[in-house]
């Protein structure tokens, strides 16, 4: 009986060929991945340009406004963060406002609120408004923590028994932090150091700060 021999074609595989068209794909790749980088720096930069211009007018606001009602309050013309020594606020270490203080809060807040809820616009890109209580440097660790923040409290529960325009937004984006004294001169006892400041924070602020930090910026 006759062997039937079954035979399969040969197939050339051109290993240069395959290589390349792996190649073309990974070139493609990394264009679209730089495509879309460039496209988020973009945004990026679209978004810190606006954060930018917004707080320009809420700095230039807050400073009009509070000289215009004689409020003795410090603004940083950089970020706009509001510094008010623990002095105008409370007794040495106390964390209940001293009648003075209140009645300072009951002018400052309405001004406060009025400036960076000025629009709809810049309302929306709010996200927080921070109450922080500082401490300077002088005493313990644990009891500088516990009085700044129970300064900062004693701050935010005046504020929620205030009338003023916007309060419902502000209460809803407040916050309070202690600083104890992370942030004071640690070689002297510095009155400036002990201090309330409000800061409002902007919804692109963290994620730019954490995309900067990654990449050394």
């Amino acid at each position: 009986m006759a062997r039937s021999e079954w035979s399969y074609p040969e197939t050339d595989i051109d290993e240069s060929g395959a290589w390349l068209s792996i190649g073309d794909l990974m070139s493609g790749l990394l264009m679209i991945f730089a495509l879309l980088l460039i496209l988020a720096l973009l945004q990026l930069t679209e978004a810190a340009e606006k954060a930018k211009s917004s707080r320009i007018v809420i700095i230039q606001s807050l400073q009009k406004t509070l000289a215009e009602k004689g409020i003795n309050a410090e603004v940083d013309p950089q970020t706009g963060d509001i510094s008010i020594l623990d002095s105008v606020l409370f007794d040495s270490n106390s964390a209940e406002l001293k009648p003075e203080g209140r009645e300072f809060l009951s002018l400052f807040i309405p001004v406060y609120s009025n400036a960076i809820f000025s629009s709809d616009q810049v309302a929306d890109q709010i996200q927080h408004v921070i109450i922080e209580g500082h401490t300077s440097s002088t005493g313990g660790w644990d009891y500088n923590m516990k009085l700044s923040l129970d300064r900062a409290l004693s701050v935010s529960e005046t504020i929620s028994n205030l009338t003023f325009n916007g309060k419902e937004q502000f209460q809803t984006r407040m916050l309070v932090a202690g600083r104890g004294k992370l942030d004071a001169d640690q070689f002297e006892d510095k009155p400036s150091d002990r201090k309330v400041i409000f800061r409002f924070q902007f919804k692109s602020d963290r994620f730019l700060h954490w995309f900067m930090e990654q990449r050394g910026l």
